[in-house]
């Protein structure tokens, strides 16, 4: 059986694995494809590709930070997993340095917050020491280093959760701008686990139904650690109606979340429409 992990992060955004460890580790848990998908950048490609062992392939991919329109009618916070798309294409490389930038400036506010409040956080040492698209997750980690919480995952139950005393919002893409853009730089857009309810709010079903009925988008992420199987049952349903892409994965973060590689995986007929449809990078092939 082909192993087929589409959606995985380094410490180019906020995994802890370094891309090469991502690829090393991913060998030792027997995935055949995997797609390397940290947020807003794409600088974790060139290390992964020196680090594939022969045979494995790699999808070069992102996961773009936009907003789209929540259940009750407001905007929401929603991911888009675009995959083989063209890292030069002007549009789409102008709004991966903004949100990287936007990123930036909205951690340097939370952690300068912290501080003013008597956290001991140091808001310069982790600027300067996370990857290029800077997240809560480093702020996480410094929290619970500090020893201010226990965990990664109570500083975002607390601390770091839009209810929370030291939450900022980000100005994201979007959606439908979004989904266009890899589009138009040859790639493929797949919406990232859309029911994911742990989260928080969730973006509205007529919403993606609208991007899949445009033909724009070009498929959903089923199968994740975040989706209940009625939730999967109801995004697979759409997915059905509209012809999309189906993928299943593990959205790893190594030591950040405790999900191992492999623990969802998409079929390989999905694989195959992807990689027919992008035409922005081609896939790569440890040699």
């Amino acid at each position: 059986m082909t192993r087929i992990d589409l959606h995985t992060h380094t410490t180019a955004s906020d995994g802890t694995d370094s891309p090469s460890q991502l690829i090393e580790n991913a060998a030792a848990a027997g995935i055949d494809v995997l797609a390397l998908t940290d947020h807003d950048t794409t600088s974790g490609w060139e290390e992964a590709v020196a680090a594939l062992p022969v045979g494995m392939v790699l999808i070069r991919g992102m996961e773009m930070s936009c907003v789209g329109r929540g259940e009750d009618g407001y905007p929401v916070s929603v991911h888009l997993l675009a995959y083989l798309f063209d890292p030069d294409h002007p549009s789409l490389a102008a709004e991966r340095k903004r949100l990287r930038e936007a990123r930036r400036a909205r951690i340097a506010t939370m952690a300068e917050r912290m501080q003013a409040d008597g956290l001991p956080i140091d808001a310069e040492r982790i600027l300067s020491e996370a990857g290029p698209a800077i997240g809560r997750p480093h702020l996480a980690r410094a929290l619970t280093e500090a020893g201010v919480v226990s965990s990664v995952q109570e500083s975002f139950q607390h601390l770091l959760s839009p209810r929370g005393p030291y939450y900022v919002p980000m100005r994201n893409t979007d959606l439908g701008s979004a989904v266009a853009m890899v589009r138009e730089a040859g790639g493929v857009p797949v919406l990232a686990h859309a029911r994911a309810s742990a989260r928080g709010r969730l973006v509205d079903l007529e919403h993606i139904e609208k991007l899949a009925a445009s033909g724009a988008l070009a498929g959903l992420e089923i199968d994740h650690p975040d989706h209940s199987a009625p939730d999967r049952e109801l995004l697979l349903n759409i997915a059905h109606r509209y012809s999309l892409i189906t993928t299943g994965s593990s959205d790893y973060h190594g030591a950040n979340k405790h999900v191992r590689l492999g623990a969802f995986m998409t079929a390989p007929a999905q694989l195959d429409a992807i990689v027919s449809a992008g035409t922005g990078v081609e896939v790569v092939v440890g040699e």
